[in-house]
């Protein structure tokens, strides 16, 4: 039995000492910096709590990400449902495409939107030489755009849950209940729509955390107008060199985090969800 937990430490100590080394160590350091920059103690997070600006990016941050998630898991529920059980016979070139944003940079995908979006982009000039509109719309720097674009970024990471999730369900249960009477949208929603709620889960959870550190997407999009956490901490350490306030709200954002999913882990079991779903 010794030898057995030797043999189960020597193959764990690799990767704890990766996680020591570059996650653990950086963090402590990051809270290190909070504390002691530019005094000792609780000052940049007395300060991070009564600014104004802080409270609004959290806020903005929350909303955003809510959002995104929402209309993630509505979409990403309808896609996977095709896939799964509808258009089975283009299964893998619809996979593909699920797959295909994350081939392309996230960066890119995010000039694309500026590009659709734009004053004179594709979207304003179409609608403006069908006369829909007489003057361009606008639909970028603000939060309409940074969500749109956000959605299209994180649709994946909501599909690939649900859909694994639905394919280990088993069709037999749902043709039981139509057998026994029940409509299809009744046996849709009594017997195979609880089904997939831990994949729904796994998805919103996944899409939700995601989009509170997201960065590129809501900058570029968002123009500075959408200011969300990870963007206002750049400002702080780049621009203004405060690194004590920067990196107080990196410990408050990443806090934030854990608090998303401690409370989700009261009604999602997070190790079936995020493990065995995905």
């Amino acid at each position: 039995m010794q030898t057995d937990k030797t043999r189960y430490w020597l193959l764990a100590a690799p990767a704890l000492a990766v996680m020591i080394v570059f996650y653990i160590w950086p963090l402590v350091n990051i809270w290190a910096i909070s504390m002691t920059e530019p005094a000792l103690g609780f000052g940049n997070y007395v300060k991070m709590t009564e600014s104004q600006a802080v409270q609004t990016s959290f806020v903005i941050t929350f909303r955003v990400a809510a959002l995104t998630t929402v209309i993630c898991v509505l979409l990403g529920y309808i896609c996977a449902y095709s896939i799964t059980n509808v258009i089975r016979s283009a299964r893998p070139l619809l996979i593909a495409m699920v797959l295909l944003p994350f081939w392309v940079s996230v960066l890119i995908r995010s000039f694309a939107w500026i590009v659709l979006l734009g004053r004179s982009g594709l979207v304003n000039d179409a609608m403006r030489d069908i006369g829909l509109i007489d003057a361009p719309m606008r639909l970028m720097h603000n939060e309409f755009g940074v969500v749109l674009a956000m959605v299209h970024v994180m649709l994946p990471f909501a599909v690939l849950p649900m859909m694994a999730n639905m394919r280990g369900i088993d069709r037999a249960y749902t043709e039981a209940a139509r057998g026994l009477g029940a409509s299809e949208f009744t046996a849709f929603r009594m017997v195979y729509l609880p089904q997939t709620l831990p994949g729904v889960a796994s998805g919103a959870l996944l899409v939700f955390v995601l989009s509170l550190g997201f960065y590129i997407t809501p900058a570029l999009l968002g123009g500075g107008r959408v200011l969300m956490v990870s963007e206002y901490i750049t400002y702080q350490i780049q621009e203004f060199l405060n690194w004590g306030l920067g990196t107080a709200i990196s410990v408050a954002l990443l806090v934030a985090t854990a608090l998303v999913l401690i409370v989700a882990a009261r009604f999602v079991n997070l190790r079936s969800a995020l493990l065995e779903r995905s």
